[in-house]
This record gives C-alpha cells, sequence and structure tokens, in this order.
C-alpha cells in the first residue's frame, strides 16, 4: 500500500513497494502486520542498534521509539518542512491574486500553471528520493493557478476563498484531532477500501470530464453548481480527511522508525497536496451553497 494522495504517487515513507504505517507497525498486544521490523534498516546500519531498549518495546507490543541520531526525521522537520512549502502556495498565491487580473488569459494562465505543478509532482512522486527544490518548484505553481481561481470565485461569489480556507482548516483540525485520539486507526483495510473508494471517484470524475468536454453531460454532469455538484464535493472532501489520516500515520511511522531527514521534504509534499485538494473541493462547495449571490 504506497499511496496516500489524490494523485496516488509513490511518495511517502515506503521501500521495497512496502509502506511502513500498514506492513511495519506493531500492533496492540505484540501482533505484527507484515513481517520486516524495520523498513529503513535497509539503508544501513540499524536505527535501534544504538537503543538498547528497542528490542525490549517491541516484545512488549510497544511502538518503537526512533533513537536520538543525528539525521533521523523528527516531527520539527515534517512541521518547518511543510510551513515552508505550503508558505510558497500561499506566495504564489497572493502574487497571482495581486497582479493578475480576473480574465480569460488568467484563466489560461491558471490551467498552464495547474498542468506544470502536475507534472512536476508526478516527477517527485517517481522519484526515490525527495528533490526540495522540485516540490517548492512544484508549490510555486500551485500556488499561483489557485490564487487566479480563488480570484475569480471571489469576484463571482465574494469571500468565498475566505470561507474555504476556514473550511479547509476546520477539516484538517478535525481529522487530525479524531486521528490522535485513537477514533479512526489507520489499518491495511482501511487503506484498502479507503483507495479503493478513491480510485472509483478518479474514475468516475475521469469520465465526467470527457462527457462535459464532448458536449455529452452539460453544465458540469456531476460536477455541477447543483445539489448534486453538492453531494460530490462533500464526497471528495470526505476522500481528502481520509488522505490526511494516511499522511498522518506515515509521518508517524517515519519517525518513529527512524525516517532519513529528508523524507520530512515527502511528508511536507504529501500534506501539501492534501490540503490543496481540499481546499479546492471546499471551494466549489462554498460556492455552490452561496448560489447566485
Amino acid at each position: 500500500m504506497r499511496s496516500s494522495n489524490p494523485v496516488f504517487s509513490r511518495r511517502g515513507f515506503s521501500r521495497d513497494n512496502g509502506y511502513a504505517g500498514f506492513n511495519t507497525a506493531p500492533q496492540a498486544g505484540g501482533a505484527a502486520v507484515g513481517t520486516q521490523a524495520n523498513p529503513y534498516a535497509q539503508q544501513g546500519a540499524n536505527p535501534y542498534a544504538t537503543n538498547p531498549y528497542a528490542q525490549q518495546d517491541l516484545q512488549h507490543g510497544a511502538p518503537p521509539q526512533a533513537p536520538v541520531t543525528a539525521g533521523r526525521m523528527t516531527m520539527d522537520d515534517v512541521v518547518m518542512r511543510t510551513g515552508l512549502t505550503l508558505g510558497t502556495v500561499v506566495v504564489g498565491a497572493v502574487l497571482a491574486w495581486t497582479l493578475l487580473p480576473v480574465s480569460p488569459g488568467s484563466y489560461g494562465l491558471a490551467i498552464g500553471a495547474a498542468l506544470i505543478a502536475f507534472v512536476l509532482a508526478m516527477v517527485q512522486s517517481f522519484k526515490r528520493k525527495a528533490a526540495p527544490a522540485l516540490i517548492l518548484a512544484y508549490a510555486a505553481f500551485e500556488g499561483v493557478f489557485l490564487g487566479v481561481i480563488s480570484e475569480m470565485f471571489n469576484s463571482q461569489w465574494d469571500g468565498a476563498p475566505f470561507q474555504a480556507v476556514l473550511g479547509t482548516m476546520a477539516v484538517s483540525g478535525a481529522t487530525l484531532l479524531v486521528y490522535k485520539a485513537g477514533w479512526i486507526r489507520v489499518t491495511a483495510r482501511y487503506a484498502r477500501i479507503g483507495l479503493t473508494i478513491a480510485v472509483a471517484f478518479i474514475l468516475v470524475m475521469a469520465v465526467n470530464l470527457l462527457l462535459v468536454v464532448f458536449g455529452v453531460a452539460p453544465d458540469g454532469g456531476l460536477r455541477s453548481m447543483g445539489p448534486l455538484g453538492a453531494v460530490v464535493g462533500i464526497i471528495a472532501i470526505l476522500l481528502g480527511a481520509f488522505f490526511l489520516t494516511l499522511d498522518f500515520k506515515q509521518i508517524e511511522d517515519g519517525i518513529a522508525y527512524g525516517a532519513p531527514r529528508e523524507e520530512s521534504w515527502l511528508a511536507a509534499f504529501g500534506l501539501t497536496m492534501t490540503l490543496v485538494w481540499i481546499y479546492i473541493e471546499m471551494l466549489r462547495l462554498v460556492a455552490i451553497f452561496s448560489g447566485d449571490d
């Protein structure tokens, strides 16, 4: 199970096509899911070799604690890289909003920026190591795209971007709270079911887009600005929350298993992509509920 992101990328804390969050994490009572004890041990010396309590932790079923070793990913690393990546998105969005007027030309530029961001995201997704410059370039172009479409939505539905930002913060905060409270357990079965639904959703949306392009489905089809579009938007936001839980699990396991520090860039990359997904869907949903006002 490799992916935890709307574009179903290969990014994540995985080795040999495995996912640390699903096939390696010890469970309560000492039962381990999968057979590999530490996905990062393959990279070199075992990060637990210097920790005399590592085996004791594993025997008692407790989550392994990463040793205090230089070069290992920490939560501070994740927070800092995520802040930098999201900050780049925000700067790009603000500049695009400020400098580009609402016009067909700006819309074309937004589509171009979105395509470039998508290509950069795909390149990073298929790289085995994080490329900070690539991730920040993706964030910059994604910001330009978000800035233009946010300005366009705001010109028709005043205040929609601000409400979408608040909605995105609410969804991400609630998801983190539910995850940390243990109300959601990210297991292999949970991930398989969620990813199956996500794949089906993406395929249906792709077919819908083709039908709209060829004029078979007028007014956006399933992505219309009516009640049906609202239902689809809510489903998309719930999927975004699902992807966030997988992101949180990957980060948690990456830190616990002593992932290399550069993996924090992948964490930032994944979180940014998921939050952008939620924001775009929230923006559409706000517009739908705002009607023609």
